[in-house]
């Protein structure tokens, strides 16, 4: 065991699937000597050397483009997106190419490839180095999407993720990189993608929520135990593609209240697609509209960033509402 941080986790993962693998291969901008902005990929250049962690020119189409490439050739390449606010130029390359390619060719060509990038708010990167666009590449056939929200789940869920014959996005919630720390396996181990995680049971409602918003959650559950005598049982998703509907429909029937809470924007976000998912499902089983806490539709702000972000306060006061109903 380890006692690490995400950061920590993230890079353990690396080094232990280019250690175990020799097509994994990582590349990005700063990532080899400077070992990223966030010193995600600090020391690997050492061990692994110039030819398998690659430094790349300030072009996150190639990053995205070159991945694509070795992937298609047999490699495992890991490619880092600097800030996911950054990853447009790639979007073509990620939903036109990395994305379709196995549906395009029948199943012949597989593209197993990992874009790591760090998201969202907290740490005063104003509306260029704080966005949360996880539902639109949710939206996209062929790639799958998941966010940890811990040191554990990050490195299993990284190495799963490497191992994977599709490709995936993996987005890191900069706002807890270093906010704890936990005990980490050293040596093999996965969280497979596509498995939640009941982080909290409960009785009363159900809060589903993933990456650095769980703990917001999380937070808001303890208040409403605390104070008003509410049961929540809070579900960290892990990742949005793949879903697991099951554990969702398990929870909602028990407690027959949904409550989501997602950092990014209202409109269109992924809290609506759970509120869609579960109106369409269990709504028979709901003693209170469904719920959801959120960003605003807005560029993401700096010095109000506060506001903007969900807080435990707003969490909870959905959940007296729910609960009240």
């Amino acid at each position: 065991m380890v006692n690490t941080n995400i950061v920590g986790a993230v890079n353990l993962a690396l080094k232990e699937e280019m250690e175990r693998d020799d097509r994994v291969v990582l590349l990005g901008e700063d990532i080899g000597k400077d070992g990223g902005v966030f010193r995600a990929t600090a020391g690997l250049i050492d061990i692994f050397g110039e030819e398998r962690v690659l430094d790349t020119p300030l072009n996150e189409s190639g990053i995205v483009g070159f991945a694509v490439g070795m992937a298609l050739k047999g490699m495992r390449p890991v490619a880092e997106i600097q800030f996911v606010d950054f990853i447009w130029p790639a979007a073509d390359q990620i939903i036109s190419e990395a994305a379709k390619f196995r549906y395009r060719s029948g199943g012949e060509f597989t593209v197993p490839m990992v874009i790591r990038s760090p998201y969202g708010g907290g740490v005063k990167g104003a509306h260029y180095h704080s966005q949360s666009p996880e539902a639109i590449f949710a939206h996209v056939a062929g790639i799958k999407v998941a966010i940890p929200s811990n040191p554990y789940d990050a490195k299993g869920m990284l190495t799963a993720a490497i191992r994977d014959p599709d490709p995936v996005l993996f987005l890191e919630p900069k706002r807890i990189y270093r906010a704890f720390t936990d005990e980490v396996p050293e040596g093999d181990y996965t969280v497979p993608l596509g498995e939640a995680n009941v982080v909290q049971e409960g009785s009363d409602i159900t809060v589903v929520s993933y990456g650095s918003m769980l703990h917001v959650a999380m937070d808001a559950a303890l208040m409403a135990e605390e104070k008003h005598g509410i049961s929540c049982e809070v579900i960290d998703l892990r990742s949005m593609v793949p879903l697991d509907i099951d554990i969702i429909g398990r929870s909602v029937t028990k407690t027959g209240r949904f409550l989501s809470v997602t950092e990014a924007p209202r409109t269109a976000g992924f809290s609506a697609e759970l509120s869609a998912l579960v109106a369409e499902r269990w709504i028979e089983y709901m003693e209170s509209p469904i719920m959801r806490v959120t960003g605003y539709d807005t560029p993401f702000p700096m010095i109000l960033e506060g506001y903007y972000l969900p807080t435990p306060e707003r969490v909870l006061a959905k959940i007296v509402e729910s609960y009240k109903y």
